[in-house]
């Protein structure tokens, strides 16, 4: 709906719904209530009407992430705040935690202080966030994650492949009985892919696909040590593990040492990320790397509309080989 349909549902001209969002004279108290109730009707704000009409920027932009704990959102933040503030751009960071009602609450925030784009992280997207995001009547960029469903551009990686990379990786190091640390398959942005990704690389090698050998995490550090326990349990023999997330490879780790293990020595273990955690830790940790400050980076490029208008970009993955895999004979 524009201002034009504001004026015409009114009843009134398009002056003086610019003096109604203005707080202006020349108009009854009548026809302001008569403006108000449709524009209260229509689902948009005074701001965002008014925003309309002067053409104004607010150079800032809203970042919503799942989580401000993980590693995975300090450096994809790094890399939105370092190229935001090259373009003079305020970044407003809402920390959704996945929940669909806190997550609308922002967008309604985001959409009163006339954000300049939205970059929204690694979260499903609903009918409710499409809604929203539609409200916004600004540029939205989706990073890690997608829509099947609505045409909103996207910058993430290739997490099957990725996936798929990883476990042949261990399988050409001699591995054969290789488990995996996964997200939920209800999960369709990195759950489903990467776990899909794991055994369709055993499949495509020869190698039999056990459930036993598949436990689930939330992508944490606890959750992957909790998973590596269960493993331990029902798989006592195998040699390597993938984790879907760095901190689950981490807390993989933190199992064995409490099992007696030694990595690499009797249990190799691949992170997903390569993030500056799987730097940190001993022995260093192979990991698949997303670039993940790039992927921010990417994303605040295509709001400030320096880079292609296009529908989906995906950016390439590689394995960071460290200390944490050992080549069986």
């Amino acid at each position: 709906m524009t201002i034009k349909d504001i004026a015409r549902q009114a009843g009134v001209s398009v002056a003086t719904v610019s003096r109604v969002l203005n707080n202006q004279t020349g108009f009854s108290e009548a026809t302001k209530d008569r403006v108000l109730r449709v524009i209260e009707n229509s689902g948009y704000t005074r701001n965002d009407l008014a925003r309309s009409l002067s053409g104004k920027r607010t150079q800032s932009i809203g970042l919503l992430l799942p989580s401000l704990t993980s590693y995975f959102v300090s450096e994809l933040l790094s890399g939105v705040e370092t190229r935001a503030h090259a373009a003079d751009l305020s970044v407003i960071i809402c920390d959704t935690d996945q929940d669909g009602a806190r997550t609308l609450k922002y967008l309604r925030m985001l959409r009163e202080k006339r954000v300049d784009g939205v970059i929204f992280v690694s979260e499903w997207l609903t009918d409710e966030y499409k809604k929203a995001f539609d409200l916004l009547q600004t540029r939205v960029v989706l990073v890690s994650t997608y829509s099947p469903l609505y045409s909103f551009p996207y910058i993430k990686i290739d997490d099957y492949r990725a996936s798929y990379d990883a476990v042949a990786y261990l399988i050409q190091r001699g591995h054969r009985q290789i488990a995996m640390i996964g997200g939920s398959e209800d999960d369709p942005i990195a759950g489903k892919p990467r776990l899909d990704g794991y055994r369709a690389a055993l499949k495509h090698h020869n190698l039999p696909i056990r459930e036993e050998y598949v436990a689930h995490g939330d992508f944490d550090f606890r959750s992957g040590m909790r998973a590596m326990d269960t493993l331990w349990d029902r798989a006592p023999q195998l040699t390597a593990v993938f984790a879907a997330s760095d901190e689950m490879a981490v807390g993989a780790l933190n199992s064995a040492h409490r099992h007696g293990k030694r990595v690499p020595d009797d249990l190799s273990i691949v992170g997903f990320d390569d993030t500056q955690l799987a730097e940190m830790v001993p022995p260093g940790l192979t990991a698949v790397r997303q670039p993940v400050r790039e992927l921010g980076r990417r994303a605040v490029e295509y709001l400030i509309g320096s880079s292609e208008d296009v529908a989906g970009i995906i950016l390439p993955h590689s394995i960071t080989e460290r200390a944490s895999v050992r080549t069986l004979t």
